[in-house]
């Protein structure tokens, strides 16, 4: 795809991610409802508070690319780990810890006046907020796995820069799921968070050290490490921002795209990560990651592979060889995001740039943006703002991903 953005583009790409940001209410409505949670854990009569229980945020919210849902119907999903740090695998199932961890939710529930009724999932315990709030919080019932995991990749010798952080999770169609073994569901929802962040590289911490200055003006005392990263919003987390925005879009309304077989979260996520050089502004950032985003998957001859950068032994794409409609649909939706976009960096009219981008984000979200645009100039004469990437095309490229021939997995890009 072109490497060319005009800087009408630009504009409207940065008043498009503020059109998508939730605010950020909601963030620390997230942050009371997880803490309010460990509180009650470690209260004198909780089953678990002698096992040093840790409630701690993952995902979306924890990375900062969380987006506002595509109407009030919808809700906030807040995913979160219950940790007990004082229990090992060798002390009891996962079907006990999530028992003993759902028991302590379900008398949280009823001690908070919470109506709905506490769900249990595969792996977590989903706790539903009134409607008013509009946000649900999954909780995955987890123990330590640090050790075990940094003696299993130093076995097969792989890299262990992340494994301390590592957790063990329930999992309750796993054949074990009622066993005591150590043979658990693994995850690192910390470590990806630390991988993620490295992968903003300086934007990140420049942009953290404004935000500081900027408080500290105001008097208020905070060290830098006090600023949690969705409030920083880098160019890397803006642009997976748009990019999961556009794939709901698209597989909510495209006859031809099945939702069942959208990409997940993760996967864009890591592409995007790896494949982002540090652009300083959203626009670049888009452009140059739709440009590489396929450059981390590999292929060994059979499967595809998105490796994990925090466990190099999970492929987030495991389910690509038994569902191979979800390669077919990933890259459809890849190759429309890049003809859309493509499209819209060439344009200098705002008007023009929304009718591109409004089948794909919808009038109610367009016309949020052009409020924002409302005011500011909109010269009828191109003018590129600069090259996101050194080469530069006429068309958007096919997606290929080298079916034909065998790729060696390879330590991903981005690792310390």
């Amino acid at each position: 795809m072109a490497g060319d953005i005009t800087e009408q583009a630009a504009q409207y790409l940065d008043k498009l991610v503020k059109a998508l940001e939730i605010p950020p209410s909601r963030y620390e409505q997230a942050e009371r409802s997880y803490k309010s949670l460990g509180e009650w854990l470690h209260r004198e009569e909780s089953k678990v508070s002698d096992h040093d229980p840790e409630v701690f945020i993952q995902g979306s919210f924890k990375l900062g690319t969380a987006v506002r849902p595509n109407s009030s119907d919808e809700e906030y999903d807040i995913d979160c780990a219950c940790s007990l740090r004082g229990l090992t695998k060798s002390d009891l199932s996962q079907a006990e810890l999530k028992e003993l961890v759902g028991n302590e939710i379900k008398l949280y529930r009823k001690s908070k006046g919470i109506t709905k009724e506490v769900h249990s999932g595969q792996r977590c315990w989903r706790l539903e907020y009134s409607d008013g709030a509009q946000f649900h919080m999954d909780i995955v019932p987890c123990l330590p796995n640090g050790t075990s995991q940094r003696q299993l990749l130093e076995a097969k010798g792989l890299d262990t820069t992340f494994a301390d952080t590592a957790i063990a999770i329930t999992d309750n169609e796993v054949p074990k799921y009622r066993l005591i073994t150590d043979e658990w569901p693994r995850s690192n929802p910390k470590g990806y968070a630390l991988w993620f962040q490295s992968r903003m590289g300086d934007v990140f911490e420049r942009r953290r050290r404004q935000i500081l200055t900027e408080m500290r003006e105001k008097e208020v005392n905070a060290s830098v490490e006090d600023i949690p990263i969705y409030l920083v919003r880098t160019p890397l987390q803006a642009a997976i921002m748009i990019l999961k925005h556009h794939r709901d879009k698209m597989f909510a309304d495209d006859p031809k795209a099945n939702p069942k077989d959208k990409p997940i979260s993760i996967i864009i996520s890591t592409l995007a990560a790896h494949a982002y050089q540090g652009e300083e502004t959203v626009g670049d950032a888009l452009i140059s990651i739709l440009d590489r985003m396929e450059e981390a998957i590999q292929h060994d001859g059979k499967n595809y592979i998105i490796q994990n950068p925090t466990d190099p032994l999970e492929n987030f794409a495991d389910k690509w060889e038994k569902h191979p409609e979800r390669v077919k649909a990933f890259k459809y939706w890849l190759d429309q995001a890049r003809k859309d976009f493509s499209s819209a960096a060439a344009h200098a009219e705002y008007g023009e740039i929304s009718a591109i981008l409004e089948h794909r984000f919808g009038p109610d979200l367009i016309e949020a943006v052009n409020k924002q645009l409302g005011n500011m100039p909109n010269p009828q004469r191109r003018t590129l703002l600069r090259s996101a990437t050194a080469a530069s095309t006429t068309a958007p490229p096919s997606v290929s991903f080298a079916d034909s021939e065998a790729r060696i997995p390879k330590k991903p890009d981005g690792f310390a």
